[in-house]
């Protein structure tokens, strides 16, 4: 493994969870509020610290395979150390690839909606136009290296948290205790089931596994990047909930939906909450779109290297452009602009949570090289399980074609991994 350092590529530890926090921070706080709030009413700030605590303990496997296994394939290459380079690995690769393609487009879309109503008529045609420029010019960032990625990151990042903390301090300095009252929570087992909602919001910590081939020194900064992405993002969404739910009632939470931070907003700051707000959604989706594209290349790359992909996806046009990239920017271009994306909006949360299942039941084979302990690992599988078993019975049931798309998506990728090896066994 030759570190980053060695190609002169130099991101720190602060640059790779911006990164992080860029994929996490995306336009899900925005649409999670009101959902969440229909199950665990008032208490959803409590739903985010439970999860919060379900991503750290993936985390700290996630942390411990990266500090020992650095590698341009990002978590994908823990599949390989924990599972071998066969047919897991190789479905599980194909399912990330589709999938990656699959939520860089819906985002793409979500900004599309922000820009369209701040600058046009709001209308899906100009949506769609604002979509695949949004994805065009990440790809282009991302083509000029992890660098720019890093640094464009760190500048979304620094807008969205700053917006969202001047939120955070109004609303909880202007709150009513009385709608925050335990009384008024509902059951716990709706708060524990309300996480396979608000788990949603951390899923973009993985993303962060694919920068150990930049970073200068891999085994120390890449668990520093995770742990510190986690806490930003778990502290932003508990005080935006509790400051959302300290001046709302859980009813108007609902009813507002994806607005309801701009709703909470104008009590306190006044008309400009709402263009606070969009600024902030429009900088938060573009940031989760770059963030969508970063792990194409070493994605494609890596998996074209050890045979799991055909050596062209591998493959860069001219010096700079990996062919990977092109084809995840492609692919979401095209997905933006042809299908209703909301349909499948939560086929991103039901993947990240089977392979995060997955690759922690592989590290508990190789505690014994990470220094990992055995009953964090289990844990970690024991709650993601128990989250995924929720989302399924609370999320997936009712959405149909999520559970539809999920299953062909799971399907295609099988037939793709089983028809590459037995092209690639055939040529010898």
């Amino acid at each position: 493994m030759t570190n980053g350092a060695a190609r002169g590529q130099t991101l720190g530890v602060r640059q790779a969870a911006f990164i992080g926090v860029g994929a996490m921070v995306g336009a899900g706080i925005f649409a999670l509020l009101g959902a969440a709030g229909e199950v665990a009413g008032a208490a959803v700030w409590v739903s985010f610290v439970l999860a919060g605590v379900v991503a750290g303990l993936q985390g700290y496997s996630f942390a411990r395979l990266g500090a020992r296994y650095p590698a341009a394939g990002g978590f994908l290459e823990f599949l390989v150390r924990g599972f071998g380079n066969g047919h897991i690995t190789g479905v599980a690769a194909w399912l990330l690839f589709g999938v990656n393609a699959i939520i860089t487009a819906m985002v793409a879309v979500s900004f599309g909606s922000y820009a369209s109503a701040a600058v046009a008529d709001g209308g899906a045609q100009w949506t769609k136009h604002f979509a695949v420029l949004v994805i065009a010019l990440m790809a282009l960032l991302n083509v000029l290296g992890s660098g720019a990625v890093a640094r464009a990151q760190t500048v979304v990042v620094v807008v969205v948290i700053g917006i969202l903390s001047v939120f955070a301090v109004a609303t909880l300095a202007n709150l009513d205790p009385h709608l925050l009252a335990f009384s008024g929570y509902p059951p716990l087992r709706d708060i524990v089931s309300s996480v396979a909602l608000t788990f949603f919001a951390f899923l973009g910590f993985g993303v962060i596994t694919f920068t150990a081939k930049d970073l200068v020194a891999p085994a120390r900064q890449l668990p520093r990047a995770i742990y510190l992405a986690l806490g930003i993002a778990t502290v932003i969404y508990v005080a935006v909930a509790l400051g959302v739910f300290g001046v709302l009632t859980v009813d108007t939470v609902v009813a507002s939906g994806g607005t309801a931070l701009a709703v909470a907003a104008q009590p306190v700051l006044g008309d400009a909450g709402y263009w606070m707000m969009s600024v902030t959604a429009l900088f938060a989706t573009a940031g989760a779109t770059n963030s969508g594209l970063f792990p194409a290349a070493g994605l494609c790359g890596q998996m074209a290297t050890i045979g799991q992909f055909p050596p062209a996806m591998g493959r860069r046009l001219g010096d700079r452009v990996p062919i990977g990239l092109v084809m995840t920017a492609v692919a979401a271009m095209v997905l933006a602009v042809a299908l209703d994306l909301s349909a499948i909006a939560s086929i991103g949360s039901a993947v990240a949570l089977l392979m995060f299942a997955i690759v922690t039941a592989g590290h508990l084979r190789l505690r014994g090289e990470t220094g990992a302990r055995a009953w964090v690992l289990v844990l970690a599988v024991a709650t993601t399980v128990v989250v995924l078993l929720a989302f399924t019975f609370t999320t997936l049931v009712e959405e149909p074609a999520t559970a539809v798309t999920l299953a062909a998506i799971l399907v295609l990728s099988v037939v793709l991994d089983l028809s590459w090896k037995r092209i690639r066994d055939a040529r010898g």
